[in-house]
């Protein structure tokens, strides 16, 4: 329980005055650091007589609470001497941002100590609900038992201890068998120079007719990019009547020079 303070400006608990006054909700000049702390011993000596009194039942300080009050103290006590004491470097900036330093520390601190109150009385409200709650002891019905199969029938610790190493051995990776895959030999520049030789024979073929007499699919998609990288260099002309339908190719007897795609033409997929 933390200790309660009363004074003109406030009453209630210790910690709470400190975060107050740091959020300057309490202007420190008004709180009696004197009658706080002349409050909190007696309150000490109270407790020290009670259980020098009381030895035999075990009673003792809360040093927890002791401890507390010394700290928040000991803070209330440098903030106010900040403010009554004057600063020999009034101008300097930087002892100013190390004083809100301190300050952001401080309210750092007191919101870390709230933190771990708040958790502490959830959990207690947790440890006090769960002890409400009973386990079921009692098993299974004595007509269920014949129907559950006994798992570990026939298992020792040999067992077990195998069981254990094959489940902790680590399992040689598994490698996909790539033989059954044939390569891509298609090639850009071949189809395009298969094209050029007969094209101008030709004059003009559809796509189909030059295509008809291939088996792989791959072999018809080279020889599309093939035909489009001769009408980019200006070798033919295509035309297409209707959506979807058969690409025709026209030979338009150019005798510019032909370029070879950059990589050699080769298709990877």
């Amino acid at each position: 329980m933390p200790y309660e303070v009363q004074t003109t400006v406030f009453e209630g608990p210790f910690d709470v005055l400190l975060r107050l006054i740091l959020e300057q909700e309490v202007d420190i000049y008004e709180v009696s650091l004197t009658s706080i702390v002349d409050a909190y011993l007696a309150e000490m000596d109270r407790i020290i007589g009670r259980s020098e009194n009381q030895a035999s039942t075990g009673a003792s300080i809360d040093l927890e609470l002791a401890t507390e009050f010394l700290l928040i103290a000991a803070t209330l006590v440098e903030l106010k001497t900040r403010r009554l004491l004057p600063d020999r470097n009034d101008g300097d900036l930087d002892e100013e941002f190390g004083i809100w330093e301190e300050r952001d520390l401080l309210l750092a601190r007191l919101l870390e100590c709230q933190t771990f109150k708040t958790a502490a009385v959830v959990l207690r409200q947790m440890s006090l609900s769960a002890s409400l709650s009973y386990p079921r002891t009692a098993g299974p019905d004595e007509k269920l038992l014949s129907l559950a199969p006994d798992l570990l029938i026939g298992v020792d610790t040999e067992d077990l201890a195998v069981a254990a190493v094959r489940a902790m051995t680590p399992t040689a990776i598994k490698r996909v068998d790539l033989g059954h895959i044939a390569p891509i030999t298609a090639s850009v520049t071949d189809a395009m120079f298969e094209l050029i030789d007969e094209l101008p024979s030709l004059g003009r073929a559809s796509f189909r007719q030059l295509t008809g007499g291939l088996v792989d699919r791959i072999e018809v998609v080279v020889h599309f990019l093939a035909i489009l990288e001769l009408f980019k260099q200006g070798h033919i002309e295509l035309d297409q009547r209707e959506r979807f339908g058969d690409i025709t190719l026209i030979w338009t007897g150019s005798e510019s020079e032909l370029l070879v795609p950059l990589g050699g033409g080769s298709y990877d997929g």
